[in-house]
């Protein structure tokens, strides 16, 4: 019996390393589809929807530990950062794109937190108006890093605001929809496996 237990506490360790890792590969691969907007320094990626997606399906402990793992495996000089942004390792968290970046631990627990389902997941799924106000509450987390390091970066809040929140706004809303349809659908089956 009690090597049953070792075996399938050891198979939980293992799933769990493996979402962990998955996350972070996942907001890699959403780093590289980047597209350069003209009058601004931060490139319109699928970055955040990535970090939301990991965020709900891992929950707040996993997904804020692949973020973390996420912005380890940048700030040793790996390409898992966006490649548009010319800056390596630790100074791209000192850059244009930092506070974005600083942030993903932080909007993933978040997300993760405000998504767990009820104490039987089958049962209680969260709905769908949880899964909106975790996924708007982790974006706005995210956009209030990279506006306060952009302000930091060019004096002025207004102007931080016109590079980086504004232009975003719009694909922000398709970003939301994408991740409310995905993790009402998709968190209590994975999340059961975790």
């Amino acid at each position: 019996m009690e090597q049953v237990l070792v075996r399938s506490e050891r198979a939980v360790v293992l799933r769990q390393v493996v979402g962990v890792v998955l996350g972070a590969a996942l907001v890699t691969v959403a780093a590289q589809i980047a597209v350069p907007l003209p009058g601004t320094p931060v490139p319109m990626t699928l970055q955040p929807l990535a970090v939301l997606l990991v965020g709900g399906l891992l929950g707040a402990r996993l997904g804020a530990t692949s973020m973390l793992l996420y912005l380890a495996l940048g700030i040793a000089g790996l390409p898992v950062f966006t490649p548009t942004v010319p800056l390596l390792g630790i100074a791209r968290l000192l850059g244009p794109t930092g506070g974005y970046l600083l942030a993903y631990p932080v909007a993933a627990w978040v997300v993760g937190r405000l998504t767990e389902p009820g104490s039987k997941p089958a049962v209680n799924p969260p709905s769908w108006g949880r899964v909106a106000l975790g996924v708007l509450f982790g974006l706005v987390l995210i956009h209030v890093g990279g506006l306060a390091q952009l302000a930091i970066l060019t004096g002025n809040v207004e102007g931080a605001a016109r590079l980086g929140t504004l232009p975003f706004l719009l694909g922000d809303l398709g970003k939301l929809a994408v991740a409310v349809a995905v993790l009402t659908k998709l968190t209590p089956a994975v999340r059961a496996r975790l």
